[in-house]
């Protein structure tokens, strides 16, 4: 078994990571970054579609489980309740109405309405972010939260009318992806790093690869997006009882390969693992951007060499936008602290206090 990873210290909380872990945000958000600079160029191209295919088909749901997995001490208590508003519900607010701004402006519609029930584009993760969080106490308190999430999530991709506000259909739907988070420990996590795993791992990820790129012409990528019930895909709504533990059971094996090549070793980029949030917020604005001015419509792009560029600008920047200075001047609306929001929480006794309080409750005082 290969040996426990490195331990690094975060410098932004002073408590100690493993570096795998920042590793594996990094590159899940790179995957994020390259799987929306691809859409435009699907249309032209089977092996992009491919490609494109085979990371929609696991990217997000890693994203929820790696979620999942630091959820795992939320109990509702002051500090970390604090940390949801400030973390979660505070950014959420302010990047989609950046987000409903922007789209004013850039498509010159002022009329295009602020709907904080409505998350635009991206914003749908921290919506789901902050009911899986308040959910996380019930789900540990379950003997089988995983098969009762998964039940949750498949009945609803077979209602149509499930979830309209905050996105819930979709938030739902990855739901057990989470709830795996949540019931995985770190030696779950050894065990996939082994050579043995790793070189399993290889004929698995070929194989997807191999399977998009024969499935690429006809297979609809909607499936992987979750936005709605099966019905919208043209099936009946009892096909969801197969496709949603299907897919789900494809994206836990493909989530399990990617998580068992992530080296477990400081390297370059191993600090900017804890700036993805920042990436995934800003990111889309570029994205948007090349939506809305057309940047993909020089067809030197859709060339294999303009395919590259696309993906090493894709890699660059999303590099950039995890970087220190990046996150010194947007932290104020990703991560503010907000002290005065909030009331001061009183410490709690010393042990050198408890001794007195037990006895003046024994005595019958007060």
């Amino acid at each position: 078994m290969e040996r426990q990873a490195a331990q690094t210290i975060n410098r932004g909380t002073g408590k100690a990571r493993e570096s795998y872990f920042d590793n594996v945000k990094f590159l899940t958000i790179v995957l994020v970054a390259c799987g929306h600079a691809w859409e435009p160029l699907t249309y032209g191209s089977r092996a992009v579609t491919a490609l494109y295919l085979t990371v929609y088909a696991f990217h997000m749901p890693a994203f929820a489980l790696v979620s999942g997995y630091f959820s795992r001490s939320f109990d509702m208590a002051p500090g970390r309740l604090k940390r949801l508003v400030t973390g979660v519900v505070v950014p959420y607010v302010v990047f989609e109405v950046a987000y409903t701004l922007f789209y004013r402006w850039a498509r010159d519609d002022p009329s295009y309405p602020i709907s904080l029930l409505d998350p635009w584009y991206l914003m749908w993760f921290l919506a789901a972010l902050f009911v899986w969080r308040l959910s996380t106490p019930l789900w540990l308190q379950l003997r089988h939260p995983v098969w009762v999430a998964l039940a949750v999530g498949t009945a609803v991709s077979m209602w149509p009318g499930a979830g309209g506000d905050l996105a819930l259909q979709r938030v739902l739907q990855f739901l057990p992806f989470f709830v795996v988070g949540l019931v995985l420990r770190p030696e779950h996590f050894s065990m996939l790093r082994t050579w043995g795993t790793r070189l399993a791992a290889l004929p698995v990820l070929l194989t997807a690869v191999v399977a998009a790129y024969w499935a690429a012409p006809w297979f609809d990528a909607g499936w992987f997006y979750h936005r709605g019930s099966v019905v919208g895909r043209g099936v009946p709504a009892w096909a969801g009882l197969w496709a949603t533990p299907a897919l789900f059971l494809l994206a836990l094996v493909l989530t399990a390969c990617f998580l068992a090549w992530v080296p477990g070793r400081r390297l370059w980029f191993t600090a900017l693992g804890t700036g993805t949030v920042y990436a995934y917020l800003l990111h889309g604005f570029v994205i948007k951007s090349s939506r809305f001015w057309e940047w993909y419509a020089h067809p030197w792009l859709h060339t294999p060499a303009g395919e590259l560029a696309v993906t090493a600008v894709a890699v660059a920047g999303i590099t950039l936008l995890c970087t220190p200075p990046v996150r010194v001047v947007f932290r104020y609306v990703v991560e503010p602290r907000m002290d005065w929001a909030f009331r001061r929480q009183q410490p709690s006794p010393g042990p050198e206090e408890r001794p007195a309080a037990r006895a003046k409750v024994t005595s019958g005082d007060g």
